[in-house]
């Protein structure tokens, strides 16, 4: 039997199965990465982030209406947006929500607009829209929707249509953007999006009716792109309940309401994080008393998504985790070099102590001591007096996280290439921090969008993004900032001195490719810049030689070169040793870093 329009228990079914087939092929998505390199996302990024809204649609009560589906499809996806990706998909399912959420049922019609709604707010979101991406996937697929529908009489050859067109659109992304073509795959972002039209076009046609085995086996193990907490292993827990939930409001939530109830939840708790949207409200408090803030929250309307976690039994379990020397403190003497003195210092003190940046800014910006030597518990930031700056760096590995924390780094967000952090994730963080003025210091590329977004749901502070794209960015960034100046100058000047930085990072290849010009087989050591590959090699020393010659220039001053988890220090120092001798005139230094990704990763200032 022809279907004519779609209700909301039809959209929610689709929307389901759509999750359900993203799901299915993450890692396939994944290997579409377009560097050969053991860092693809893709599809961990927009699993993540559909499950987010998957989840709170699985949670709706009985009865649910449209603009209830539509509500738990765009805050739960907006909330749970990771990477570019994530971000983009996110900001489709928005545009696609807002456009039928006052309906009861939708028609051919409506559904065109809202795939053209969806498009033109994905597109808005993104600064310089690529065409041979996801975002022209979505288009390929709203213009044959337009098409469409005056002519379709049932939404099954509808579907049909439109999901076989997004297949064609989707073969077509190489010719539109070189770098696929070369690498010889589509564009992971868009094979995403097909997945997602071909799971409801599945619904449609009663081919996929269950959806809850599938959510929880694509949401295990999606921990490691959350709040690293490992730092509090050492501190009391003061609030013991980590108590989240939403408000939906049944009235106006206006700023001096909101100054109330994030007052009271001030007077039981800490850490509190308070982000309303429309006619929802987000909250996050660490407490002893639970109940007192569901009671509160009662006032301003009906509560979903409650949820306890008792800290101190977490902390416990963390300690005995952590008691079998897991964690363990870099030693104050680890070697720096600088140039050819080859002075031991602490952590980036080579580039910092002689013009006693470092100092200045813990003295200057009131950044608590604990807070810079990163092992007082993190929540307890929130409790301080409110100062002029605080700062959110996204960072993975130890030794790099240490980096961050000496230059007065409040909160830590564990991530990078492959587990990019949410929307809410960066949320938190912010909640945490007691500042007039946020800098967030994304450290990669696909992390930008997510913090812009976030920057975009917070009220009560200032928040400035540095589109830092590397973690060598994110230190430069910060050792540019100036206490005594203001938040604007701050930003060009931090802006403004990212641009002098090189990035180049060492890892293997996981498939045979041609790129860059450059052959590459499995298991090939490979060098990339922040261009493209810069240097292809059998040896991991020879390549990373090779990879900093091609980055120096006759204005470099500095190479600064991070270690991973899975490389000797030995093998690190020869490396520096080598660059020390072919560039007498140039100061290097290296450090552990611990990331887990790459062997290396080198920056030319």
């Amino acid at each position: 039997m022809a279907t004519k329009t779609l209700d909301a228990a039809l959209v929610a079914t689709m929307f389901l199965a759509g999750a359900t087939e993203l799901a299915s092929n993450k890692d396939k998505i994944n290997d579409l990465n377009v560097f050969p390199v053991p860092d693809g996302d893709t599809g961990t990024n927009m699993t993540l982030t559909i499950m987010s809204a998957a989840k709170e649609v699985l949670a709706l009560e009985d009865g649910y209406d449209m603009q209830a589906l539509c509500k738990a499809i765009s805050m739960g996806s907006l909330r749970g947006a990771r990477g570019n990706s994530g971000v983009i998909l996110s900001q489709l399912l928005r545009g696609f929500t807002k456009e039928i959420r006052d309906h009861e049922t939708v028609d051919m019609a409506l559904i065109a607009s809202a795939f053209n709604k969806a498009c033109e707010t994905a597109y808005k979101a993104v600064m310089k829209p690529k065409e041979g991406t996801i975002l022209t996937v979505a288009r390929g697929a709203a213009e044959k929707a337009s098409e469409l529908a005056d002519k379709c009489e049932d939404a099954e050859s509808f579907a049909e249509q439109v999901v076989s067109h997004a297949e064609y659109v989707l073969t077509q992304t190489p010719e539109l953007l070189p770098v696929l073509k070369q690498a010889g795959v589509v564009d992971s972002g868009g094979q995403g999006l097909v997945c997602v039209l071909r799971g409801a076009k599945k619904a449609l046609f009663g081919e996929i009716t269950d959806f809850a085995d599938v959510y929880l086996d694509a949401s295990s193990g999606a921990g490691g792109g959350g709040i690293n907490r490992d730092a509090v292993a050492n501190a009391d827990v003061k609030y013991g309940y980590c108590t989240e939930f939403i408000i939906m409001l049944n009235h106006v939530f206006n700023p001096k309401t909101e100054a109330d109830f994030k007052g009271y939840l001030e007077s039981i708790g800490d850490s509190i994080v308070c982000v309303s949207y429309e006619d929802i409200v987000k909250v996050h408090v660490h407490t002893n008393h639970p109940g007192l803030a569901f009671e509160r929250a009662l006032t301003y309307g009906a509560l979903t998504s409650m949820k306890i976690d008792n800290m101190r039994e977490e902390h416990q379990e963390r300690l005995f985790k952590l008691d079998g020397g897991k964690y363990v403190e870099r030693p104050e003497d680890e070697m720096v070099y600088t140039g050819q003195a080859g002075t031991a210092n602490g952590p980036v003190r080579s580039r910092v102590a002689s013009s006693q940046l470092a100092a200045e800014k813990v003295a200057e910006s009131g950044i608590p001591d604990e807070a810079v030597s990163g092992t007082a518990e993190a929540d307890t930031k929130a409790d301080a007096e409110r100062k002029s700056f605080g700062f959110i760096s996204v960072s993975v590995g130890e030794g790099l996280s240490e980096i961050f924390r000496d230059l007065g780094t409040d909160e830590i967000i564990s991530g990078g290439q492959t587990m990019n952090p949410s929307t809410d994730d960066i949320l938190e963080a912010i909640g945490r921090i007691n500042a007039d003025t946020v800098f967030i210091l994304p450290n990669n590329k696909n992390i930008i969008l997510a913090a812009n977004q976030a920057a975009s749901l917070t009220e009560d502070k200032e928040i400035i993004v540095i589109p830092t794209k590397t973690i060598p960015q994110g230190i430069t960034a910060l050792i540019s900032f100036l206490p005594e100046s203001s938040a604007e100058d701050n930003r060009d000047a931090m802006t403004d001195a990212i641009k002098s930085v090189k990035t180049g990072e060492i890892t293997y290849s996981v498939r045979s490719t041609e790129l860059d010009g450059n052959v590459i087989r499995k298991g090939d050591i490979i060098g990339i810049g922040d261009e493209g590959i810069l240097a292809v090699g059998t040896d991991i020393l020879d390549t990373a030689f090779e990879m900093v010659y091609r980055m120096v220039d006759e204005d470099s001053s500095l190479i600064s070169i991070y270690y991973g988890e899975d490389t000797d220090e030995a093998q690190a120092r020869e490396l520096a040793r080598r660059i020390e001798s072919r560039y007498s005139d140039i100061d290097v230094e290296m450090h552990a870093g611990g990331e887990p990704v790459y062997y290396y990763i080198i920056s030319v200032e």
